[in-house]
């Protein structure tokens, strides 16, 4: 039996995939902003995290800020209490910069063990503060909320089955704290690390999974991905939405609206708001016959480091202040404006461009590969036995050919040096949907259950990055633990029972929020 209380992260796949498909725009009724008046734009985002572990005093799941509370001596875990005002400081900024005249905006990725982590501590008064941040109709035109993965997994070696679990268990759980409309509103995704795939069948199953779930755009990384002739990007399309394209090894094709985080420091660029300084020095462009604003994107660790937990306060204040003086004295002519980014592609659709008109790219590396697959094929369309024999040759006679993907670094390998980690994570997978899969099948109810939940949360937490971070030591050994406890949650579920239900479902298909 498990021995914990479990987060809310299956149960009402049905209800959330029906509420996330009803089309319409969510932002462009509450905004303020008008796209004529606009020359350029920034749009940051803070993202948030702190890994579980199998670390309380009988091993029992806790979140790393607890840990850190717990032991103050360790490296640089002092920081706790200054981690936790950061979780929960923009509820007291923003309306700080509202009442001063300021139309500030702010989009907010917080993982799934993070969220769990304020439940399992009691830090009520963080919750509440996001309840604000996501509820308040006074803040609504001001925040936007990004959708990621529950357990912080690295996308390009998350095995593709477990993608969709991911986005679905951040669903539930988002939901779970801040209601169905909160959730409705969800139309951005943030994939931990910037980490996307560049192998033709993963990253093709993460887009399709991220439009099955409702998401209409996705914030990537500069250096992974190219234009389809394999150049780099032109600099206006850094500054613009472009169209992902992914395409599988069998030619299937799904397709989502990207916005662009260019390289760099990224705690220091947003911590000292470098993305509105950026801006200012930027002008309109055309695209699809439409002059549209250029847009400066950017995301940070919202707590990491003195320049997020000190400076960044401040920065963000003077900023907002700066460009407020700047309207002022244009006489109404915003000029540059602080800016989300469902708000962006939402006013430029309703300017009359679509996301046909956006250029198309596709993941680094990609126009190498189908060329060698071409070759394969003489020119037929691709298929999964030519597409791996392309990736083989390759990566034979090019070093620097590489099916991993790409994250926020190029200096750090999320495969090299963890096959201890990897293999027990994709064989965890395999056994999880040999088992489950069928019975879901049969009865969609199986996924409400206990040991249907417990298996699933063992399975998503061994795929949270941290493990494959640190090096080999203590991390490496929290994931064998928790391989370990997903063996036997799976070893549970030996005859297909309906088993114990858990508290009951969430309700999302009708509500107000909390």
């Amino acid at each position: 039996m498990t021995t914990h209380a479990l987060p809310p992260i299956a149960g009402e796949e049905a209800g959330i995939l029906a509420l996330m498909q009803q089309a319409g725009p969510v932002v462009l009724p509450r905004t303020t902003l008008n796209l004529a008046q606009i020359r350029s734009g920034f749009a940051c985002a803070l993202h948030m995290h702190q890994p579980t572990i199998p670390a309380g005093a009988n091993g029992e799941l806790m979140s790393h800020l607890q840990y850190m509370v717990e032991h103050p001596g360790e490296g640089d875990n002092h920081n706790a209490e200054p981690f936790a005002h950061c979780y929960k400081r923009l509820a007291e900024i923003l309306p700080q910069l509202i009442s001063a005249g300021c139309n500030p905006r702010i989009m907010l990725d917080y993982s799934g063990n993070l969220l769990w982590g304020f439940e399992q501590m009691g830090r009520h008064d963080i919750l509440e503060a996001l309840k604000r941040l996501a509820c308040d109709p006074s803040l609504q035109p001001h925040v936007e909320w990004l959708g990621t993965f529950w357990s912080h997994a690295v996308a390009p070696s998350t095995p593709i089955p477990d993608l969709r679990l991911q986005i679905l268990a951040w669903q539930h759980h988002f939901v779970s704290i801040f209601g169905p409309e909160a959730l409705q509103r969800v139309r951005g995704f943030s994939p931990p690390e910037m980490a996307l795939p560049n192998h033709p069948d993963t990253l093709y199953a993460l887009v399709k999974a991220l439009r099955e779930c409702g998401y209409q755009w996705l914030l990537v990384q500069e250096h992974s991905v190219e234009n389809l002739d394999g150049s780099s990007l032109s600099q206006a399309q850094k500054y613009g939405p472009n169209q992902l394209v992914a395409r599988n090894s069998s030619g299937e094709t799904a397709t989502i609206t990207v916005l662009i985080k260019t390289q760099g420091s990224d705690t220091k660029l947003v911590g000292q708001m470098q993305p509105c300084y950026e801006a200012l020095g930027l002008g309109r462009q055309e695209l699809g016959g439409v002059s549209i604003p250029s847009l400066v994107s950017q995301i940070a660790d919202g707590e990491n480091g003195g320049v997020m937990m000190n400076e960044f306060p401040s920065a963000f204040l003077q900023a907002h202040q700066k460009i407020a003086a700047q309207a002022t004295d244009s006489g109404g002519d915003s000029a540059t404006v602080a800016i989300n980014g469902s708000e962006y592609l939402e006013l430029l659709e309703a300017a009359g461009v679509q996301p046909a008109d956006y250029p198309a790219i596709q993941a680094v590396q990609q126009h190498k590969l189908w060329e060698a697959v071409s070759r394969q094929t003489n020119g037929l369309p691709p298929t999964p036995a030519a597409t791996e024999a392309a990736i083989t040759a390759l990566q034979a006679s090019d070093p620097y050919f590489s099916m991993a993907g790409a994250s926020w670094t190029n200096d750090l390998s999320w495969v090299e040096g963890y096959g201890n980690v990897l293999e027990p994570m994709n064989r965890l997978s395999a056994r999880f949907h040999q088992v489950f899969d069928p019975l879901v099948a049969q009865d969609p109810a199986v996924t409400r259950t206990t040991h249907y939940q417990d298996a699933l949360l063992h399975l998503l937490l061994l795929e949270t990055s941290c493990f494959r971070y640190w090096g080999q030591g203590a991390w490496t050994g929290y994931a064998s633990e928790i391989h370990r406890r997903g063996e036997a949650a799976i070893g549970r579920m030996s005859v297909p029972s309906r088993c114990g239900s858990t508290s009951g479902p969430i309700k999302v298909a009708t509500g107000t929020e909390t």
